[in-house]
């Protein structure tokens, strides 16, 4: 059974909503027949790269607050965080676009680390103040998770992906997804935010009773007797 998540690097809620999912497959009897697909999704596609910015900085100058009231209101999500065991580190946390994140994203998907590539840049942005829109950056995380520094380079050197990143964003206006976390559940239930965790259990056990009903049942009656299998095993 496919469930499919828009997130954002940047959202911190999306992190939020990664732990709580996870803590709810461990509740969920059946994480093994899962198919968990990564989509790309992007909060303010204009923002613009600043290293020598951090996200409370940013957000005191785009709102009009205080420093102060920016991390006030910063502290009420990282204790959020703490809740679920994470750590977020606002004063460094590095304002920057996520695009080439969600390019470096879907390069991993393709090479069966998508779940890697998501843990790592959340991990990156929200507690390490690692820049995430930096090919060097991304190269090292890349390499973290098992990818080739050349292989990240050369992808991100190049347009590659760009194409797979705007048609996750295309699907998600079209499903009228608006904001992120974003949970699609055998493209029938939707859950939008960091829900708590019971709600995904029940949202996890009420797709899978379905999807088991309305998979492809085998159409044999087997009988069965002396063979030969694939291993080479006769008996």
């Amino acid at each position: 059974m496919k469930v499919k998540i828009w997130s954002d690097v940047m959202c911190p809620f999306c992190y939020i909503g990664k732990r709580r999912f996870e803590q709810a497959l461990q509740q969920f009897g059946h994480a093994e027949e899962l198919e968990v697909q990564w989509k790309s999704f992007q909060l303010n596609p204009f923002i613009k790269t600043d290293p020598n910015v951090n996200i409370n900085e940013y957000l005191a100058e785009i709102k009009g607050w205080t420093l102060e009231d920016a991390r006030s209101m910063n502290d009420h999500v990282t204790g959020m965080a703490a809740a679920v065991g994470l750590t977020y580190n606002f004063d460094t946390a590095i304002v920057a676009n996520s695009f080439n994140a969600h390019r470096f994203s879907h390069l991993a998907k393709q090479n069966q680390l998508g779940e890697a590539a998501e843990e790592a840049l959340f991990k990156a942005y929200f507690t390490e103040g690692r820049n995430i829109d930096d090919t060097d950056t991304l190269a090292v995380l890349g390499t973290e998770i098992g990818l080739d520094a050349a292989l990240v380079k050369n992808a991100l050197a190049s347009d590659a992906f760009t194409n797979e990143v705007k048609k996750d964003i295309e699907e998600a206006q079209y499903l009228g997804i608006r904001g992120v976390p974003f949970f699609v559940f055998n493209d029938k239930y939707g859950i939008s935010g960091a829900q708590d965790v019971k709600v995904f259990v029940q949202t996890l056990e009420k797709s899978f009773r379905e999807w088991q009903k309305e998979k492809p049942q085998p159409i044999l009656s087997l009988i069965e007797g002396e063979s030969c299998s694939t291993e080479g095993d006769c008996a």
